[in-house]
């Protein structure tokens, strides 16, 4: 539950009171003071708080606690899977060999290091069917932009860099932002009745000029792409390439390879999928897998492994270059790594059907008192509305704020935009029944309150 509020710490303590002992100076203070300027010199003390040790450390303990994090509560935050960091991955990081490392170390001096991004990487192909891979990108947005920047190269060695990129209305906004950088005109394709992807309306925009559709499957509502073996073979037909948004990763471990179903690139969100912190508990990765036709235009280096010994291969003719500073942001590969070795092949297809199961656990326990625009059911996540609670004068954001009153985080909220009064919801793997049921109990007295009291929600 959410803690009281504090104090401020100037509000705390007593004149004179100390939290700390010095020993007596041994040079008098007006010697000290003679050798300072006097204009660095304050003409009154400064203002600061008096306080006791044990009132600094139960005061800023106090403060510590006012931050909500996956460790004190479900982060329900639909569309970026926040699930539990295992700590061992924290552990595994920090170990002499890793912290002490420099990029600009020698090939012999890190083969160590060389080959666990050669084996992660290799685990990321196999888990998406994937030729090969970049683990250079640093979160999943640039991945985006570094596969956009592989698709335009691959458009030019052909001999025409074409001009569109084809998108569903249910994107990720980071999705035609991309795009968007590198040069191509972002269109919207409508999503139809079930929140699929239209595909009369992907038929109309498909022509010589489109370079890629950009999806993610599942896709923003939690629904999986059922017509997807169709629209590979269309976008393939106009001479398109496919790419994958892998943002809803986390649904699909052992159970599809994006690969096999004809994607030509997909990016992963190490810190999402397979378990590092990101937001304010660390730095993204976001590794880019693709398909053959891609390999020859992967940014250098790659890490290549030969008679034995690791090495990084500057000689790709065909390469776009290098899109970050070094090769990546080496700690959360190495938290990636320890997770996939840790949860094994059938852990992580394991974590994926749990993933699911909670969310459709969640979403029945919900449905009967929120409106559910997409019946279909939902893998990893789903997207309720707040369109019955709205004809009281009750909106999504008062949901929201009435959840942080209760004591949980609240979900994503108006996204997708193709949901009025959006609540966007993916539990994750990592929450027991209990907690689910924690958090639907809320919801569903949040619903009561809404058709019983509505005023109580103005603010």
């Amino acid at each position: 539950m959410i803690s009281a509020p504090q104090k401020m710490i100037f509000e705390l303590g007593a004149s004179g009171r100390k939290g700390y002992s010095l020993p007596e100076l041994t040079i008098p203070i007006k010697e000290v003071a003679d050798l300072i300027p006097a204009e660095f010199l304050r003409s009154q003390p400064a203002e600061l708080p008096e306080v006791s040790e044990l009132e600094v450390m139960r005061h800023f303990i106090a403060l510590s606690q006012l931050n909500y994090h996956v460790e004190k509560g479900i982060y329900p935050l639909g569309s970026c899977t926040m699930k539990y960091n295992p700590k061992i991955n924290e552990v595994v990081s920090r170990l002499e060999g890793i912290v002490a490392l420099h990029p600009l170390q020698d090939e012999e001096d890190v083969q160590g290091a060389l080959a666990l991004m050669h084996e992660l990487g290799q685990y990321l192909c196999e888990i998406a069917g994937m030729e090969a891979i970049t683990l250079q990108p640093a979160a999943g947005a640039h991945g985006e932009l570094t596969g956009l920047l592989l698709i335009r190269a691959y458009h030019e060695d052909q001999g025409n860099p074409r001009k569109k990129v084809l998108l569903p209305d249910s994107a990720h906004g980071t999705n035609p932002a991309s795009a968007s950088l590198v040069g191509y005109q972002a269109v919207q394709i409508k999503s139809n009745d079930k929140g699929l992807i239209d595909l009369d309306d992907l038929k109309r925009h498909l022509d010589d000029e489109v370079a890629a559709l950009m999806l993610t499957n599942p896709n923003t509502l939690g629904l999986f792409e059922t017509q997807i073996e169709t629209v590979c073979r269309l976008v393939a037909e106009a001479g398109a390439l496919l790419y994958m948004d892998g943002a809803n990763l986390n649904a699909l471990l052992g159970i599809v390879r994006p690969g096999d179903l004809g994607f030509d690139v997909v990016h992963f969100n190490l810190h999402k999928t397979f378990s590092a912190p990101h937001g304010g508990g660390g730095p993204g990765s976001g590794p880019l897998g693709v398909s053959k036709k891609l390999v020859d235009f992967l940014p250098v280096p790659t890490v290549e492994l030969k008679d034995g010994y690791y090495f990084l291969d500057y000689d790709r003719p065909k390469s776009i270059g290098k899109v970050a500073t070094f090769f990546g942001n080496f700690t959360v590969m190495v938290k990636a790594f320890a997770y996939i070795r840790m949860m094994g092949a059938s852990g992580l297809k394991e974590a994926s059907k749990m993933a699911i199961l909670n969310a459709n656990y969640l979403l029945e326990r919900l449905k009967s008192m929120y409106h559910l625009p997409y019946p279909t059911r939902p893998m990893h996540e789903f997207v309720l509305s707040a369109e019955r609670q709205k004809q009281y004068g009750v909106r999504t954001t008062d949901i929201a704020k009435r959840l942080l009153d209760l004591g949980f985080h609240a979900p994503t909220i108006y996204f997708p935009l193709i949901v009025h009064e959006a609540l966007m919801i993916e539990p994750t793997e990592t929450e027991s029944k209990e907690t689910l049921d924690a958090f639907a109990e809320a919801l569903l007295q949040i619903a009561d309150e809404a058709s019983e009291n509505p005023k109580n929600f103005s603010s």
